[in-house]
């Protein structure tokens, strides 16, 4: 994963409150156990990758997302003891004990997998349209050092893979390729040898002595109050449909999950709200 360069309003939006955008959705996300909840802010994520221009890197992350939420599945089925509506019986499994599978567990499990891709849908977004120098200058004021180590690793995490895609090349150019740990062995030395010369040259340029820079102002665009007030709106609708219980879902000890007009108007509302801030599109080019 790294940051993708767009024309969009929400590369144009300071990092701070792009990253706390998606935050929101993230908090929304964790709030409910709905499946039309949890569906809609999926589909929300879908369409502001689409309009960030990211939509490539977010449909990528299925390919990770779906064998997570397939183990979720499978797993919660094997080890649950709860719930009524026995789907089979497999007898006794040793160390998981009497392994009876309910639709309850399958159903909790489907749900708790919808989640982790949401997340990592969202998580996909922001570190594709969120500027990661920009939110590592913002920590340096809070923190200069932690912010230069989280710089370095970010960049260092490039030039590794790079690294490891030459060395595997040079050895598949061998008559008799070497073993995998002979590789790894030579990506371990090569790191370890450029952060050697990292620090030597960070101590050259006096970065031990460094200190937090001045506070430096700047306004406020429209597309910071855009994205500023939408994560706001997304993270108060998601709390107050928990707090509310606009849209109740109970799996245990039986299943009962709700799908009507409150919980369809509280989802298609969660969509509005990711989607308003890309109505503006003037001034997206920096």
């Amino acid at each position: 994963m790294s940051y993708l360069r767009r024309a969009s309003p929400l590369h144009a939006a300071r990092a701070s409150l792009a990253a706390g955008y998606c935050a929101a959705l993230i908090l929304a996300a964790l709030l409910t156990h709905n499946p039309l909840i949890l569906a809609s802010l999926w589909f929300a994520c879908a369409l502001v990758a689409a309009a960030a221009g990211v939509g490539r890197r977010v449909a990528r992350s299925l390919r990770l997302s779906f064998p997570i939420v397939v183990l979720v599945v499978v797993v919660n089925a094997l080890i649950s003891r709860e719930g009524l509506t026995v789907l089979a019986r497999f007898g006794d499994w040793g160390p998981l004990g009497q392994v009876d599978p309910t639709l309850e567990a399958v159903a909790y499990g489907a749900v708790i997998g919808l989640q982790l891709a949401v997340v990592i849908a969202v998580c996909a977004l922001a570190s594709a349209a969120v500027d990661p120098d920009e939110v590592l200058r913002g920590v340096r004021r809070v923190s200069f050092h932690s912010a230069l180590t989280a710089t370095l690793a970010t960049r260092m995490v490039p030039l590794l893979v790079a690294d490891a895609q030459r060395i595997g090349e040079a050895q598949r150019a061998r008559v008799r390729g070497a073993s995998r740990a002979v590789v790894m062995r030579a990506i371990t030395t090569n790191a370890l040898d450029r952060a050697v010369d990292v620090a030597a040259t960070l101590e050259v340029r006096g970065f031990a002595t460094a200190r937090r820079p001045a506070r430096a102002s700047r306004p406020l665009s429209r597309h910071d109050l855009a994205f500023g007030c939408a994560a706001i709106l997304v993270a108060g609708l998601a709390c107050a449909g928990a707090l509310a219980g606009l849209a109740p879902a109970r799996f245990y000890p039986t299943l009962s999950v709700r799908f009507g007009l409150t919980q369809a108007a509280l989802a298609a509302a969660l969509v509005v709200a990711a989607l308003v801030p890309f109505t503006q599109r003037r001034g997206i080019e920096r």
